[in-house]
């Protein structure tokens, strides 16, 4: 990519405004110093003593971290967060983020807040090492009257944002933000805002959703076909174009190591692979920093090449980030895509 048209992409994006609408959780870190471990007297199990806690928005919530690192003008979480203090944390850690507003973001007595609690061993000279993982989540089904919130929210903020980004995080359907009543209400905007950006990413399966820009990794993609997800890439592709063609919209599939692979419904097929490791890398954050920058690229009027190798810069740059779910700016993708 030329660094004329590197601008002329990302120049746009202080101009965009962008919907998240999805499952946001909070991520907590607490760090851990080993030197400080000590024996419990009252249970004799090893005490791992927390020198440092700090959280940031996760979920749904690192695609908007990454779409303000970009310095995307406006941007709309749509989600929930529950009347507890991780609630209060996750929104405190939303508002600190460029460019965000919280006025479609909805706290709830009826949810508890989806957190990531991560322990992570700090030792001075070494990568981080996260222990277990401590999970907060919703096990019941979202409550109609939230649902009905979300999407009367989404329907509002369809006549004032240039893209939106849907992302379904949880393990069990109807607990999260995107029900089947408000994927509906996605296809009714849809069928009246053909021409919007609208991207889709889910956990587990985007079957269900509307007619939109999907993005999935390959395992998903097989889930989704039937194709194997150690198919070739002429293979991946393939299925990708189908897809496409069947949505009238582009399919996105990210490979790890293997790059990207995109699809658009009128036969054009595109794979870029992925740059060359540059240390240790921490692959956790870089799917949802490929979602950002395809939304935000193609809202921005980028081809389907220029996309893939923005998001491609992107998850790149992530990786590299440990003990963390990181970030990619304009700047450190520039000096990724200007250069090779």
């Amino acid at each position: 990519m030329t660094p004329e048209r590197f601008n002329a992409i990302t120049g746009r994006y202080s101009s965009l405004a962008v919907a998240v609408v999805g499952d946001f959780c909070l991520d907590r870190y607490l760090e851990i110093d080993p030197a400080r471990q000590e024996i419990s007297i009252e249970t004799g199990l090893p005490v791992h003593n927390v020198i440092n806690v700090r959280t940031q928005p996760g979920g749904a919530g690192t695609i908007l971290n990454n779409l303000s690192a970009l310095g995307v003008g406006k941007i709309f979480p749509v989600g929930f967060s529950g009347e507890d203090g991780e609630g209060y944390e996750l929104r405190r850690a939303l508002t600190a983020r460029q460019g965000v507003s919280l006025e479609y973001f909805l706290t709830t007595p009826d949810r508890c807040t989806f957190t990531y609690c991560k322990p992570l061993v700090v030792e001075q000279g070494k990568s981080p090492r996260e222990l277990n993982r401590l999970d907060q989540k919703n096990w019941t089904p979202t409550p109609g009257a939230v649902s009905e919130a979300i999407s009367a929210a989404a329907r509002a903020l369809a006549e004032e944002v240039s893209a939106i980004a849907l992302l379904s995080q949880v393990d069990q359907p109807e607990t999260g933000v995107l029900t089947k009543a408000v994927l509906e209400t996605f296809k009714n905007i849809r069928a009246t805002k053909s021409n919007q950006t609208m991207l889709a990413d889910s956990r587990h399966s985007l079957r269900g959703f509307p007619p939109v820009a999907f993005k999935m990794n390959a395992a998903e993609l097989s889930a989704f076909t039937g194709m194997s997800s150690a198919s070739e890439i002429p293979v991946v592709a393939a299925a990708a174009l189908e897809l496409a063609r069947r949505n009238n919209q582009p399919v996105f599939v990210t490979l790890a190591e293997r790059g990207i692979v995109g699809a658009l419904p009128d036969g054009t097929t595109e794979h870029i692979t992925s740059l060359p490791l540059r240390g240790e890398i921490d692959i956790v954050g870089a799917g949802d920093s490929v979602t950002a920058n395809l939304t935000v690229a193609l809202a921005a009027g980028a081809t389907l090449r220029e996309a893939i190798e923005l998001a491609n810069a992107a998850a790149s740059i992530v990786i590299h980030q440990l003990g963390t779910t990181g970030t990619a700016s304009v700047e450190q993708i520039r000096k990724l895509v200007c250069s090779y």
